[in-house]
């Protein structure tokens, strides 16, 4: 069994900045790659971030410039650090994780349980 935990969410200001982490814990062999997801009142889950376990890491082109994901391999971690924000970021924040749980097989998509993020004067 694998958990995924995120953390990190809480209201700001627009302007502010907050940073969401991420842990991946249990069986695992190795990640592939991380990323973060959001899902805004009404609307389909979007693509914020992602990062391989070795590579270029991707933007969706409403946070470019603003976001951040950098990723701690030695602990399985990945961050979201979010500066500029704007109330259009307001959403629930998920996780996701390729895990491979043990040699040789294909990696299995992992979610965490959301963290709301909401940006508000």
């Amino acid at each position: 069994q694998v958990q995924v935990v995120e953390s990190g969410g809480g209201l700001v200001q627009p302007g502010g900045s907050l940073r969401l982490s991420c842990a991946a814990s249990g069986s695992i062999f190795s990640i592939w790659a991380m990323g973060w997801y959001r899902q805004a009142p009404g609307k389909q889950r979007e693509l914020v971030a992602t990062i391989p376990s070795g590579g270029r890491t991707h933007y969706a082109d409403s946070v470019k410039g603003r976001f951040t994901i950098p990723r701690d391999n030695n602990k399985n971690t990945v961050y979201l650090q979010m500066n500029s924000l704007k109330p259009e970021d307001t959403a629930v924040y998920y996780c996701n994780a390729d895990v491979v749980e043990k040699r040789g097989l294909l990696p299995y998509d992992y979610w965490g349980q959301g963290t709301q993020v909401t940006v508000s004067s």
